[in-house]
């Protein structure tokens, strides 16, 4: 109806506002709606624009006629005006005319500019609605905004990325508090950076462990650490606009957690100094420079996100491994979780082996560290400022209470490497702790040890299980001049069938897996300037000693496990009988040839068979090693069998 207005008083009637020639613009009488006294004001402006609608009327009658009377000047118009002095009131009635037009035009401007808002209106009431019907909290808001803004109508894209320019105020302070200070400045958990452990705790963890994919026996959890996937906790990830890649938000958790270490740390600034290199006011003004844009840039926002993290990667590349001697570090954890040093876990093993073969105490803890320390000052390792920082544990039953009210920092408690509530020997049991220092921890946490743990015991009992077997070949060695009977050579062939096999898994393990792998993490360390690129080296590295060593790899890990067991039962057999077999010994002789033929030939077909496997050239490796003269295709895959 406005618009039918400012229409009819521009002198364009309709059905609303009506034309005659006797009363000239009124409002219509069919119009039940309006109130009489809006009527009459209507009517009022009516009666104005019939007076410019008479006006345009008589200046369009007497200077539509003005070339005719200027060529006919002596003949009188229609109405009998005429002249130039006519033509010249025409004007002038014409200019006092144009403010009021200028008035309509403004009156439509004014009306157009809330039709606008008719559009504009119900789209952010969507997004209002959105938020509200949701229950959107946090920074997901800024991905509601964002996609809502992706329409293409004007009006409402401009109007929703102000709102989101103004959201986006808070993001960059909670950035510059977590970035350049450390601080997590969100009480109501809305930022995509979250403090503490995930949530979910150890069910979660322990559900995530056990979720078996079928792929050849690798679970969830051991498939990422695989893969590598170093992400954000995934209920963090939904705080994450999409806008924001997954990338750029793990260098803002890196720069975060590298200041926040360094604020926490009671550290004298001669060592430390500014991890940011005192750059914290140009980084800030960065960020401002960013949160003053009308529009976010995600080339803009990487590119000052990749320069602070730059700075830090590089001062924490420095301090990590010119500083504090990282390679150096890592040489000690090669040489005691990755028995780099083998002599010394030969003569530990010779020590621990009586304390050991039994189920721990609360004093064996005490008793194997002990052994420790004589085997490394037997093999001349009296290092004082070493040896403090190593501990053999021992995860004994009830522990856990004993324990809880401390640990030693930067170390972790071993986890029993079986579901069974107590394990059944000390080996089962025993762990390598290892003091950590500042700010080494960052790189060695808790849970990278645990996994050195899991290696560790792998790599013993294997490196525990070739000596018994080495101990009764010197066993045989004392008797081969004695006479001999057909038990004893079925029993010295399958000690030699075995340690073929123990040997060679041996030797795969620590030159094929161990020594390559840790040459490849070295060449990576020295070939970067680049903190993260360490860290992401050295998870690589972790990842590849445990999928290549098969410990993610169920079936193989199994059988492999198996046919150490087979072995030490052997060992104990034979040491304990060193007389020749009586026919109970012989009978358990063979139940164990038997059984190594059987886990033998079930290890040459997992070897054989997986073709498709995402480690199948650590599978062939293996294969080649135990096959490398075809012996083992040749007996069908079968160690150990004594058939015609």
């Amino acid at each position: 109806m406005i618009h039918e207005l400012l229409l009819a008083l521009s002198g364009y009637p309709g059905t609303v506002f009506t034309w005659n020639k006797r009363n000239g613009l009124q409002v219509s009488q069919d119009l039940p709606f309006l109130h009489p006294s809006e009527t009459s004001v209507l009517n009022r402006l009516c009666k104005m624009g019939t007076d410019y609608m008479r006006f345009t009327e008589f200046i369009e009658q007497h200077t539509g006629h003005v070339h005719q009377q200027e060529h006919y000047s002596n003949q009188p118009s229609q109405t009998g005006l005429y002249g130039i002095y006519l033509r010249a009131f025409c004007t002038g009635l014409h200019s006092i005319l144009q403010p009021y037009r200028q008035a309509l035009l403004d009156l439509e401007q004014e009306v157009w500019t809330l039709v606008i808002f008719q559009l504009l209106f119900p789209s952010v009431m969507v997004v209002v609605e959105t938020i509200r019907s949701q229950k959107i909290h946090g920074c997901q808001i800024l991905e509601t905004v964002y996609k809502h803004s992706c329409g293409g109508l004007p009006p409402v894209r401009m109007a929703l990325e102000k709102i989101l320019a103004v959201c986006h105020g808070v993001m960059y302070k909670q950035l510059a508090a977590w970035m350049l200070h450390g601080l997590l400045l969100d009480q109501s958990e809305e930022f995509f950076v979250k403090q503490g452990p995930s949530a979910g705790g150890a069910a979660a963890v322990q559900e995530e462990e056990e979720e078996d994919l079928g792929i050849g026996g690798l679970s969830g959890k051991q498939l990422r650490e695989l893969q590598d996937l170093r992400l954000i906790e995934e209920e963090n990830m939904l705080m994450l606009p999409s806008y924001i890649p997954v990338r750029v938000a793990e260098k803002i958790l890196f720069v975060g957690e590298s200041v926040q270490m360094f604020e926490n740390h009671n550290q004298s600034p001669s060592r430390a100094g500014s991890i940011l290199k005192h750059q914290e006011d140009t980084f800030a003004a960065e960020l401002h420079r960013l949160k003053q844009q009308p529009l976010f840039s995600l080339v803009d926002f990487e590119n000052v996100i990749d320069g602070i993290r730059s700075t830090v990667a590089e001062h924490l590349w420095t301090l990590m491994v010119e500083e504090s001697d990282l390679l150096g570090q890592l040489k000690i954890i090669k040489d005691f979780y990755l028995l780099g040093r083998g002599e010394l876990y030969q003569v530990f093993i010779d020590l621990a082996q009586h304390m050991l073969k039994t189920p721990p105490s609360a004093v064996t803890e005490h008793d194997v560290n002990v052994a420790f320390q004589q085997a490394a000052h037997k093999v001349l390792l009296d290092d004082d400022n070493l040896l403090p920082l190593l501990h053999l544990t021992i995860d004994y039953q009830g522990k856990e209470n004993k324990e809880a009210s401390g640990s030693r920092e930067g170390t972790t408690p071993p986890q029993e490497s079986s579901p069974r509530e107590a394990p059944s020997t000390g080996w089962a049991a025993l762990g390598l702790a290892y003091k950590v220092q500042w700010p080494l921890h960052i790189l060695f946490t808790p849970a990278v040890l645990e996994k050195y743990n899991v290696v560790f015991r792998y790599l013993l009992s294997v490196r525990r299980v070739q000596s018994e077997l080495q101990h009764c070949w010197a066993l045989q060695m004392q008797r081969k001049h004695l006479k001999s009977n057909q038990t004893d050579a079925v029993k010295w062939r399958l000690r030699n069938h075995m340690a073929f096999l123990v040997d060679n898994l041996q030797y795969y393990l620590q030159v094929d897996v161990l020594e390559s792998q840790f040459s490849q993490l070295l060449q990576q360390i020295n070939s970067t300037r680049d903190f993260e690129s360490i860290r992401l080296a050295h998870d690589h590295f972790l990842s590849n000693l445990l999928a290549q060593s098969f410990i993610l790899l169920k079936p193989v890990f199994h059988c492999l496990n198996e046919i150490l067991d087979l072995c030490h039962n052997f060992c104990s057999l034979v040491s304990q009988n060193l007389a020749p077999l009586d026919e109970r010994g012989a009978a358990q002789l063979d139940i164990m040839v038997k059984g190594f033929s059987r886990q033998s030939f079930l290890l040459f077909k997992i070897l054989s068979s997986v073709r498709n496997h995402q480690i199948n050239s650590d599978l062939a490796q293996l294969l080649l090693r135990l096959d490398y003269n075809k012996y083992y295709t040749q007996s069908g895959g079968t160690l150990g069998s004594f058939g015609p």
